[in-house]
C-alpha cells in the first residue's frame, strides 16, 4: 500500500533463507495466489498491467571530471541511463531540473555526479571551496543516508568534496566546522529557515560559491507546508543574490503528478523536466485493493471497512508466506511499526516449513 506523502515502511522477510532466491512466478500470478479465496475476490477494484521495459544506456557529459567517472564505475556503474546522462548535461548547462522518474531509476545519481564534479573543480580553487551546494530533505534521517551515500561515492576524491550534515542534532561544536569548510551541505527546510539563513552573514562564503540546491522528494512540498517553504526557498534566491550567486535547483521525486508545475511554484524558476524514465523495468501489475465492509456501524448506521493497518498487516504475512519480498508503505512511524507487529505475531503463530535435508534444530525461526 502506498501514497504520495514521505512515508516510512514495515518489511517482514520471507521464512525460509531459501526461499528469498526462489521463483515464484510473474506478478499476476501472486496477485492471483493473494485474491484465491472466495473471501477476497471482490476486493480488487482494478488492475494495471505494465509490460518489461529495457534500459537505454548513454554516456556522460564531456565537462564531467573523469575522477567522478571513475568513481561511480568503482561502485559497478559503467554507463548511466539516458535520463541521467541528459539531467547532468542540463545541470552543468546552469540550467534548473526536476527529474521525475519512477523509484530505483537512479535520480540521485543524475544530481550527484554534476554536483561532486563542480565541487571538484571548486577544490582547485585557492580557498579550496570555490564552489558548495546546498542539499535539502523532508526528513533527518533522509539527510542522514544521502549524507553516507555522498561520502561512500566521493571516497576516492579524497578531501575535495567535503559533505556535512547540518541539523537540530548536529553538535555545536561542529556547526563551526561545517560552516567553515563543509562544500555539500545537507539539512532540511527548517534549519535553513530558522538557522542558516538568518545568519546568512556568518555563512557568507558558503552562500557565494553556492552552485547548487538539491531538493530531494520535492512532492512532500505541498498544501500550508509546501507555500511555506516555497517563500523560505525564495528568500534563498535573495540572500544568494545579495552575495552575487545564482544557484541552480536540481530536483526529485517519483509521484510528482505534473513535475514541472510544482517544482515552478516551489521555486520561482520554470525547469527542465526530465520524466521519461530509460532504466530497465521488470513487469509490473497494480492493483487497487479496497478493505472489505465489517459488521460494525457508523455515525447514522453508516457501514465500516475493515482498517488498511489490519488489511496491509494480513497481505504482507501471505505475501512473506509466499516467499515474496515486500515492503508495506505506511503514513507513519506508528503505523509502520503496528503493521510489523502483526505481521510478526501472525508469522509466529504459523509453524516454519521444513527445508528438505535440514536439522529440525537449524529450522528457521519465524520472521
Amino acid at each position: 500500500m502506498a501514497n504520495e506523502q514521505h512515508t516510512r515502511s514495515a518489511s517482514v522477510r520471507p521464512r525460509a533463507e531459501h526461499d528469498r532466491s526462489a521463483p515464484h512466478g510473474d506478478p499476476r500470478d501472486v496477485l492471483a495466489r493473494l485474491t484465491g479465496g472466495t473471501d477476497r475476490a471482490g476486493r480488487v477494484t482494478h488492475t494495471e498491467h505494465l509490460p518489461p521495459r529495457n534500459g537505454r544506456h548513454a554516456h556522460w557529459p564531456d565537462r564531467i571530471r573523469p575522477e567522478v567517472i571513475e568513481a561511480v564505475r568503482r561502485t559497478g556503474i559503467e554507463r548511466p541511463w539516458e535520463h541521467q546522462a541528459r539531467a547532468a548535461a542540463h545541470a552543468l548547462a546552469g540550467d534548473s531540473v526536476i527529474i521525475a522518474t519512477g523509484t530505483a531509476s537512479g535520480k540521485s545519481l543524475s544530481y550527484l555526479v554534476p554536483v561532486l564534479s563542480t565541487l571538484l573543480d571548486g577544490s582547485e580553487a585557492p580557498n579550496g571551496r570555490g564552489a558548495t551546494a546546498l542539499y535539502l530533505a523532508p526528513t533527518k534521517a533522509l539527510a542522514a543516508d544521502q549524507r553516507r551515500a555522498v561520502a561512500g561515492l566521493a571516497a576516492p576524491l579524497g578531501t575535495a568534496v567535503r559533505p556535512a550534515v547540518f541539523d537540530g542534532d548536529t553538535p555545536v561544536e561542529e556547526r563551526e566546522w561545517v560552516r567553515l569548510y563543509a562544500n555539500y551541505v545537507l539539512t532540511n527546510p527548517d534549519m535553513l529557515h530558522r538557522s542558516l539563513l538568518p545568519g546568512h552573514a556568518r555563512w557568507s562564503s558558503f552562500l557565494r560559491a553556492l552552485r547548487y540546491v538539491v531538493i530531494d522528494e520535492c512532492h512532500t512540498y505541498r498544501g500550508v507546508f509546501g507555500s511555506h517553504v516555497a517563500q523560505v526557498l525564495r528568500r534563498l534566491r535573495r540572500v544568494c543574490a545579495r552575495y552575487g550567486a545564482e544557484p541552480v535547483f536540481l530536483l526529485a521525486s517519483a509521484t510528482a503528478a505534473t513535475p514541472g508545475e510544482g517544482a515552478a511554484r516551489l521555486t520561482g524558476i520554470r525547469p527542465v523536466e526530465i520524466t521519461e524514465d530509460t532504466s530497465p523495468r521488470g513487469e509490473t501489475v497494480f492493483a487497487l485493493w479496497e478493505p472489505p465492509l465489517t459488521e460494525y456501524e457508523g455515525e447514522r448506521g453508516a457501514p465500516v471497512r475493515r482498517t488498511a493497518t489490519a488489511e496491509a498487516a494480513e497481505l504482507l504475512t501471505d505475501l512473506a508466506l509466499d516467499g515474496v519480498r515486500t515492503v508495506a508503505f505506511v503514513r507513519s512511524r506508528r503505523g509502520a511499526e503496528l503493521i510489523s507487529l502483526i505481521a510478526q505475531d501472525r508469522l509466529a503463530g504459523i509453524p516454519a516449513p521444513r527445508i528438505p535435508g535440514a536439522h529440525p534444530d537449524t529450522a528457521p525461526h519465524p520472521g
